[in-house]
């Protein structure tokens, strides 16, 4: 059944991409909004205050999160964050906040449990006898340049460690903020340790801002790949999500505009809405986009096998059917005539140490 918006939602508050806090959906019981008759409601939505941002502890003790997915192409990933205070509306990770009991919706984008020893465990993990170095996604889930960690650091503290151990790692983000490291990601970089990807979801900066309310500008970004390629840290695009009827138009114009800012390779994924998401997005298609709403709605639909969304393994990131198969074709012709690489360069796994401040041991020689 298509989730439909609440219409006692009330205004967006500042800054944030969610129109409301859907229910838990683990929990039996949630409340409701109830005008007593005294116009509070009406009075309490007419000017939304802006919504602070509350940190939680996270006393987890492990680092590493471990995947069989036959669709990704890694194994295991790192996020030192759980929610993301860019709010952006069509983020997949939402449901996942429903696991610590807060709600997909503006919880997810203020309430947002950290890991402040997260580098110390990475590094425990990686001393466990039998550890054996892949890449490491980090930014798998939340974004690891969300505003917060211009205080907490904790993504150059795992950055810090990759260059320590000179352990490969794979970096998501859509935040120009990666660039207060990039002295770190040209070092990771010079020993084919690293490599970054962009994600550009359009280049039109006011349906940025609606979408992806705290994320850096279209602009931001694009400076922020040419910035990379120049100090010559592998540095690709990604055009994801493609949202039918909303921003897919735009496929063409990101894969360009990333091509001239020097991307080595791009990629897509279409909009994914699990769980909750359904019925955020659709309320943030009524609240930001009313005359397109059925028809983005409907198109997606032809993207999930006539739902809203579809699960199955290799569909899930491309969608299915003809709507879907255009678009990726669309795609691969756009990747061959911006010259994009059709594989990426393997990071280097064979220069891991588990103990780099142990010297090799150097042979005696008998003095005669």
């Amino acid at each position: 059944m298509e989730a439909k918006p609440d219409p006692r939602t009330s205004p967006l508050p500042r800054g944030r991409g969610a129109t409301h806090n859907p229910p838990v959906r683990f929990e039996t019981q949630h409340a409701e909004a109830f005008d007593d008759g005294w116009g509070t409601l009406a009075a309490q939505a007419g000017a939304p205050p802006p919504l602070p941002t509350t940190l939680i502890r996270d006393a987890s003790r492990s680092a590493i999160s471990w995947n069989e997915s036959p669709d990704l192409g890694f194994d295991r990933s790192v996020n030192p964050y759980r929610g993301c205070e860019h709010g952006c509306v069509y983020c997949f990770a939402r449901p996942s906040h429903a696991y610590l009991g807060f709600s997909p919706g503006l919880d997810f984008e203020s309430k947002i449990v950290f890991k402040p020893d997260i580098a110390r465990l990475l590094v425990r993990e990686w001393q466990r006898p039998g550890y054996v170095a892949r890449p490491i996604v980090l930014g798998s889930n939340t974004d690891p340049y969300q505003p917060l960690e211009r205080r907490l650091a904790l993504t150059r503290a795992i950055l810090e460690a990759m260059l320590r151990f000179s352990h490969p790692v794979a970096i998501v983000s859509k935040s120009a903020g990666m660039l207060r490291d990039l002295d770190l990601l040209q070092a990771l970089a010079a020993k084919r340790l690293v490599r970054v990807h962009l994600s550009i979801t359009t280049l039109d900066p006011k349906l940025a801002r609606a979408m992806e309310p705290r994320a850096a500008s279209p602009a931001r970004r694009l400076h922020a790949l040419a910035a990379l390629a120049q100090a010559g840290v592998p540095a690709g695009v990604l055009a994801a999500p493609m949202i039918p009827g909303l921003n897919d138009a735009e496929l063409e114009r990101i894969l360009a505009a990333a091509a001239g800012a020097g991307a080595s390779h791009a990629g897509y994924v279409v909009l994914r809405l699990p769980h909750e998401l359904r019925e955020l997005f659709a309320a943030w298609l009524v609240a930001h986009r009313p005359e397109r709403a059925r028809h983005v709605l409907s198109l997606i639909r032809e993207t999930r096998a006539g739902k809203l969304n579809e699960a199955a393994f290799h569909r899930r990131f491309r969608g299915s059917g003809a709507y879907a198969d255009l678009l990726a074709q669309r795609f691969a012709a756009a990747s061959r005539k911006y010259g994009f690489a059709p594989h990426r360069a393997e990071l280097d796994c064979s220069a891991f140490s588990p103990h780099p401040e142990r010297k090799p041991a150097q042979q005696l020689t008998l003095a005669l």
